[in-house]
């Protein structure tokens, strides 16, 4: 069996046309949210869905490991739904006036399944982030240079609510394993501590609770939805990330042979951090990306996958850095 012929798969093609001709191909995936989704303003991340389990990919038993690659600049300042030129601030001003932030983020992923309805993910991101920044009272930019191991997420989850197992619950932690204590490289602001929302990780400990569906509308074509919310469970050092949820639609064409076209469309929305650490007023949002991808089999074993994400729909609290566009890469290998 192919790693991604699911049940419901399975079942949906010996009723509809002989069962020689069963051959499913998908998209691969691998992370619900990538790591510091539920940060401040500049550290907010990709909202595309690569969950193999919630997409009903993920359905042998034993281990299945994955990496994906992340990048996307975050250089379009924002406020509210509208775009701000950064043109339009003469410095020193009043307040903080972000310049770029540049992501490159690696998720790396180990999923393992248990039984049928029972299975376990890990998911540990390495972030390399470059932040510019011309601070309140500042006429030239400082800069930071972020490189390291973010937070650490444990995820299990259950799909025995249907006979198909077609519908699953998710529940896990993230872990604080990512550093917060980074300062600024160079400029002006040099020395001093960087924005807890652009740091590595949150510090706090968060749950992590979800539920998908996925199945067929077609022999040819495949569904999925899933949401999840993220809440912290506890503030560490005067800093307490806003609460988060992330919903995912997609469908996919599965007759292609060896590629599999996929449209998902990803919301993120987000609250406000808080504490004496926290930048509240220029933080939190709601986003939505449209995302085309394609899927390919590489072999019986391999799966690779890419992406881009475009906004169609961005409300930001305050004065926020957010990308035109994002592009992620990925593969999943079968043991």
């Amino acid at each position: 069996m192919s790693l991604f012929t699911s049940p419901a798969r399975l079942f949906a093609r010996s009723a509809l046309r002989p069962a020689q001709s069963a051959t499913a191909v998908a998209v691969l995936a691998a992370l619900v949210f990538a790591p510091g989704m539920a940060s401040a303003c500049s550290a907010c991340g990709c909202a595309l869905n690569s969950d193999w389990s919630s997409q009903g990919y993920a359905t042998s038993l034993g281990l299945h490991v994955s990496v994906r690659q992340d990048y996307f600049n975050q250089s379009q300042l924002m406020s509210g739904t509208n775009t701000v030129s950064h043109s339009s601030f003469q410095f020193p001003t009043d307040q903080e006036v972000q310049q770029t932030t540049i992501n490159r983020n690696t998720l790396l992923g180990a999923d393992y399944n248990f039984s049928r309805y029972w299975g376990l993910s890990v998911q540990l991101p390495y972030t390399d982030r470059y932040h510019s920044t011309i601070a309140a009272g500042d006429t030239t930019t400082s800069t930071s240079d972020a490189r390291g191991i973010g937070d650490l997420r444990v995820v299990a989850r259950y799909q025995g609510l249907s006979d198909d197992a077609s519908i699953g619950l998710q529940f896990g932690l993230k872990l604080p394993t990512g550093g917060f204590t980074q300062n600024f490289d160079t400029g002006p602001q040099a020395g001093t501590r960087l924005d807890r929302g652009l740091q590595l990780g949150t510090g706090t400990t968060d749950a992590l609770l979800g539920i998908y569906k996925f199945g067929y509308l077609s022999q040819s074509i495949g569904y999925f939805g899933q949401a999840m919310a993220q809440i912290a469970l506890d503030a560490r050092e005067h800093f307490r990330p806003g609460n988060s949820i992330n919903v995912n639609l997609g469908v996919r064409y599965l007759d292609a042979g060896r590629f599999v076209p996929q449209l998902q469309l990803n919301l993120h929305s987000e609250q406000r951090e808080s504490g004496a650490q926290a930048d509240q007023p220029n933080s939190g949002s709601t986003v939505a990306y449209l995302s085309p991808g394609l899927g390919m089999t590489i072999t019986r074993r391999l799966e690779a996958f890419a992406f881009v994400q475009v906004p169609v729909y961005r409300r930001v609290n305050g004065l926020q850095l957010e990308p035109r566009v994002l592009w992620s890469l990925g593969g999943q290998y079968r043991f």
